[in-house]
């Protein structure tokens, strides 16, 4: 099978089981709610990366510039000397600690035009003046062409200029699509939540956008509007709300007093995989400076952090599409093989759709090997596979117990970049454990899903995989998943890889 041709063998394959149908069990918004999440929300862009990768291409940019023109005035006559190497190299990476230095590397001075180019050019000149002292205490003054030094300077700034300009629209466009605001809701529907509000919207250049404020009280001290953003809805509606349109911070504007409320609700709350935190700018406790994040100028407390997000996001990406694409092609031959072998041993296509949980409580298609009669696919997993189970296919009962059956999941974490190849394994929506969905016997379930889901995980690398046939079983893949989440890192994802393979072979006695 061609790896190019991928996505049309399993449009063409993976046709739905007889019976399935679409599950949703979803808690009824108001409608100034539902209007505000059938908005058309664009994905959001993080500051964090964009400020890094401006300044690699700074000092890749500046790097060129200088070693270009070394090679074309320099070198020629000089020949290619290794000095002026590293003092390119060291002066654009001089560049980019200035600009740090003069506060340039941030979104919103990336918006502006006149402040920012003015400190890029001072810093800019002052890295110049900087080589040159150094040159003349270090007596080498004499063997630095002049004509390079200022033509490397006034190139160097003619490309900044430009590369700033680019930039600058660049943000500016993406601001306008709203790639760059903080969608926020705030809870506190009362005089507190009206103060945050108006401070917040006082800033200036501030990422925040207010969706609206959810509140359960509905006595006086409970407003229909504060401070021009709309009502929503009860506290028990932001789960539902935020899986229907993005949310990336949950705003507390009640006092830290109301400690039994605001716990009560983070009991709730805590499964989205959102910033949530807690406003301190009407608290009259206060505490060290640095105990405080900011928003702008108003001083909240971190309560819960969205996992797994900017660079490590960035490098969760890079590590699923390369090693899962290398993977992908490796085992594409194998499959094959696989694929052939279901197909001679019972009737029906070689692979199938399942309705899983993906991330955020979004219900994502996964594809597998099928390993049970066509006839008797159960595509929405109400009844669990057990041993000796006579829906399972001779074929199936080895894929199975190998996880041959979730290769396939491979197109899934490739091409539809709706799983990971390490993380919280995706349980179909409806399936049970003695008699309760999954979300109803395990307090927290849904925070595994704060995550993207991925074809393996810690969980299953430490035997708990296969059969689910009690609320102890379900508890204790529940307790894995949220340590790989609060602890993740690449390292931790390729160990999780290599062990793979062993626990598959030491570790199926659960697997039927």
């Amino acid at each position: 099978m061609d790896p190019i041709n991928a996505r049309s063998m399993i449009d063409a394959a993976a046709t739905d089981a007889p019976g399935e149908r679409r599950f949703e069990r979803r808690r009824r918004l108001t409608p100034a709610a539902l209007a505000v999440a059938d908005q058309k929300v664009r994905a959001a862009y993080s500051p964090v990366v964009i400020t890094g990768v401006v300044r690699v291409v700074d000092f890749l940019m500046l790097s060129i510039i200088g070693i270009a023109l070394n090679l074309l005035y320099v070198a020629p006559e000089a020949g290619f000397r290794w000095e002026y190497f590293a003092a390119i190299v060291a002066m654009a990476a001089a560049a980019v600690v200035c600009f740090q230095s003069a506060d340039i590397y941030q979104v919103q001075v990336f918006r502006g035009h006149i402040k920012q180019l003015t400190r890029m050019m001072s810093a800019w000149a002052f890295v110049f003046l900087l080589f040159i002292g150094v040159s003349f205490f270090a007596k080498v003054g004499g063997a630095v062409s002049r004509v390079w030094l200022s033509s490397f300077f006034f190139v160097g700034l003619v490309a900044l200029i430009a590369e700033r300009a680019v930039v600058r629209a660049l943000i500016k466009r993406w601001a306008h699509q709203g790639r760059l605001d903080r969608r926020t809701i705030i809870v506190g529907a009362d005089s507190n939540g009206e103060t945050l509000i108006r401070d917040l919207n006082a800033q200036e250049d501030s990422d925040i956008q207010i969706l609206g404020v959810f509140d359960d009280r509905n006595d006086k001290r409970s407003m229909d509007t504060i401070a021009g953003a709309p009502k929503l809805g009860k506290v028990d509606d932001i789960i539902e709300f935020a899986r229907r349109t993005r949310v990336d911070l949950v705003l507390f504007a009640l006092p830290i007093s109301a400690e039994t409320r605001i716990l009560e609700m983070l009991k709730k709350l805590w499964v989205l995989p959102v910033d949530i935190r807690l406003s301190a700018h009407t608290n009259k406790l206060r505490f060290r400076p640095r105990s405080y994040s900011y928003l702008g100028k108003v001083p909240t407390l971190d309560v819960f952090e969205a996992p797994i997000t900017d660079w490590d996001l960035v490098m969760k990406w890079l590590f699923d599409h390369i090693v899962g694409g290398l993977i992908l092609i490796a085992a594409l031959p194998f499959m094959a093989l696989v694929a052939i072998a279901i197909k001679l041993d019972s009737p029906g296509p070689v692979l199938f759709r399942q309705k899983r949980f993906g991330f955020n409580n979004e219900r994502i298609d996964v594809f597998k090997f099928r390993s049970l009669y066509h006839d008797q696919a159960d595509p929405l997993a109400k009844t669990v596979v057990t041993k000796g189970d006579k829906r399972v296919t001779r074929v199936g009962r080895f894929i199975r117990k190998s996880s041959i059956d979730e290769l396939p999941q491979l197109f899934n974490v490739v091409f539809k970049n709706n799983l990971s190849l390490v993380g919280p394994r995706p349980h179909a929506v409806q399936q049970r454990v003695q008699s309760q969905l999954l979300d109803e016997a395990v307090d927290g379930y849904f925070a595994r899903h704060r995550v993207k889901p991925g074809i393996t995980g810690w969980a299953q690398v430490n035997g708990w995989r296969g059969e689910v046939d009690s609320e102890e079983k379900l508890q204790k893949r529940v307790e894995f998943d949220l340590y790989y989440i609060e602890n993740w890192s690449v390292l931790f994802d390729v160990y999780i890889m290599l062990k793979t393979p062993v626990s598959m072979l030491t570790k199926n006695e659960n697997a039927y």
